[in-house]
């Protein structure tokens, strides 16, 4: 697929058959996000693939204040996390969050992160895959590290359940440009 044709159609899949993801395709899609820009190139990226239906009901277990999203989604016939499931964390020994210091949410680290988790998503619908980022295991943060062995020093940035799409979605709707873009300033 072209680039602008990927951009287009990179939805939130929710929906897999049961059809297995193969490590080339996992190593092929790390291989290219992995060049994703971060805060002085010091590539926090960190990924564990998992398999086991172990470690997957652990992470739903860590995830669990937010399981109420999960539910709604197996009562509306969706599978989550059928498939791959890739846990994508942030060594934040190398993180520089400009605003760690402001008075509110932290947002800056995201910049180093998740781009590469966005080029997974772009580079696995290239290749007919569909995912979706989650954040919901960061809740529980400790748990969802222990869960797949991630030091502490490695947050976990992003859960992103990976396979092949029940339906590829060609169209996606979304806002015009012009509610999304000014020149100059916001409010002129």
């Amino acid at each position: 697929m072209e680039l602008d044709e990927v951009m287009r159609t990179t939805f939130a899949c929710r929906d897999w058959t049961d059809e297995t993801v193969s490590d080339a395709d996992i190593e092929s899609i790390i291989e290219v996000a992995r060049f994703a820009p971060s805060g002085g190139n010091r590539e926090p990226n960190r990924v564990v693939a998992i398999r086991s239906a172990d470690t997957k009901r652990a992470l739903r277990l860590a995830a669990e204040p937010a399981m109420l999203v999960y539910f709604g989604q197996v009562t509306l016939g969706e599978a989550p996390w059928n498939t791959v499931v890739l846990v994508v964390g942030a060594d934040l020994s190398v993180v520089a969050a400009f605003d760690s210091r402001l008075d509110r949410v932290g947002v800056v680290g995201g910049a180093s992160i998740y781009p590469f988790a966005w080029n997974i998503l772009l580079a696995a619908r290239s290749r007919g895959l569909g995912g979706v980022l989650t954040t919901m295991c960061a809740g529980l943060e400790s748990a969802s590290q222990d869960a797949v062995g991630f030091p502490s020093h490695v947050a976990v940035a992003a859960v992103i359940p990976l396979g092949h799409p029940v339906k590829q979605l060609t169209k996606l709707r979304r806002s015009p440009v012009a509610d999304l873009l000014r020149y100059e300033r916001w409010n002129d």
